[in-house]
């Protein structure tokens, strides 16, 4: 990877903050745009601005092309047999959700069993936690190893023939922690249960096929992988998406509307209700052009090389506590002796460096690691070994701030 030729492609990156070169550490909470996604949102705007499917006049038609374009550019990036397998929303929270309301709620009975773990982000708990209340279902938690990974066999202990859903994240927003989803799958359905799997922080950063992987449901977001806010995708297996009833109504969604009864466009329109998020979508097209043109393998080997240059750099770091596994995804969450995270968030972002502080949406997690927040430093494709080594300067003048009392 021409890391360099990368970086060129963001303008946002070749600034100063605060007197420093800025380094931008928190692509896991929303990574930053290259100019090819910020071009084609604005030739939508510029060009071909219309709605979508109902027109056809010239720029109707055209507004329609690049948006299921997209979708079909989406199809081919996860694997996906069908583009009706492909409905686009806002992000990963509303995608599960759907699948919590739609699913669950007419699934789930007294007794019947939601499996999960406690190192998942708040968007993957709170829809269950909803879902079990209304249905009378039991939530399960599968135990965590010390290092915050799951083994497959505490999957088995946990997931049993009551379990209906397996829901987990592929990557921790918070640990890095790559779960085994292909395998954790096949749990699942050896136990006729279905598995919701939160891809927020796989889908920018791994390879994902999900035939491979055999995921039922699969949500991610936009604008954690180049493009913008406000996208989102949720994959569902066909047969799956064909028995489930929309959760939102109104107009794109419908088929044909009386006085008293309506019914619903084919799948994946159904789910779709109201004027589509069309220039978002447009530029998640972008985004996976300019990601597929790199390569998502030279990606996820330039991250697990960078990580790792970056973990070791930090472990010189006296009283520096780093939390989740050795093998991780590109992100590395840590506290510094007893300074808050918001004082170390705050001095680093005095030095230029950007990083996320506090319970990262995962405040079970927080109170399983024993501690009220911590800091997070998150790599993308356009960070470098620099960016590491000015991390590992801005702890140590943290600490000198502090006066180095440790």
């Amino acid at each position: 990877m021409d890391v360099k030729a990368i970086r060129e492609q963001f303008p946002i990156l070749d600034q100063e903050v605060n007197g420093h070169p800025l380094v931008y550490l928190d692509s896991s909470a929303t990574s930053q745009k290259p100019l090819p996604v910020i071009e084609a949102v604005n030739d939508y705007y510029r060009n071909h601005n219309s709605n979508v499917h109902r027109g056809v006049h010239t720029l109707g038609s055209r507004a329609t092309d690049l948006y299921e374009g997209a979708r079909e550019k989406v199809r081919q990036f996860i694997n996906a047999d069908s583009t009706a397998e492909i409905i686009f929303n806002r992000g990963t929270t509303v995608g599960i959700n759907l699948v919590a309301h739609s699913y669950a709620r007419a699934n789930l009975t007294e007794g019947d069993e939601i499996v999960t773990t406690e190192m998942e982000h708040h968007s993957n708990i709170i829809p269950w936690q909803q879902a079990a209340k209304a249905t009378g279902a039991t939530l399960k938690y599968i135990p965590l190893e010390v290092d915050g990974t799951v083994t497959l066999d505490s999957v088995r202990n946990t997931v049993t023939k009551n379990t209906k859903i397996v829901a987990i994240g592929h990557v921790s927003n918070v640990l890095g922690t790559i779960h085994p989803i292909k395998e954790i799958a096949k749990i699942a359905h050896e136990n006729g249960a279905v598995i919701v799997v939160d891809g927020a922080q796989s889908v920018p950063h791994l390879q994902v096929d999900v035939k491979d992987l055999d995921c039922d449901f699969y949500a991610f977001s936009g604008h954690k992988m180049c493009a913008p806010t406000g996208i989102g995708v949720l994959y569902g297996k066909k047969e799956l998406l064909d028995n489930m009833e929309p959760v939102e109504f109104g107009g794109e969604m419908i088929d044909f509307v009386d006085l008293y009864d309506s019914t619903w466009k084919e799948l994946p329109w159904k789910f779709e209700g109201g004027t589509p998020i069309i220039a978002g979508a447009i530029g998640l097209g972008a985004a996976i052009d300019f990601l597929s043109d790199i390569g998502m393998e030279n990606i996820t080997n330039y991250e697990t090389n960078l990580v790792e240059y970056a973990m070791a750099k930090l472990g010189s770091i006296n009283d520096l506590a780093i939390y989740g596994p050795e093998k991780r995804a590109a992100l590395i969450t840590f506290n510094l002796a007893d300074i808050h995270s918001h004082d170390v968030s705050t001095v680093l972002d005095a030095e230029g460096i950007a990083v996320r502080a506090g319970h990262h949406c995962a405040q079970p997690l927080m109170k399983w690691l024993n501690v009220t927040a911590t800091a997070r430093a998150s790599f993308y494709l356009y960070n470098t070994e620099a960016d590491a080594d000015r991390l590992v300067e801005g702890l140590l003048k943290t600490k000198e701030y502090f006066g180095d009392v440790f």
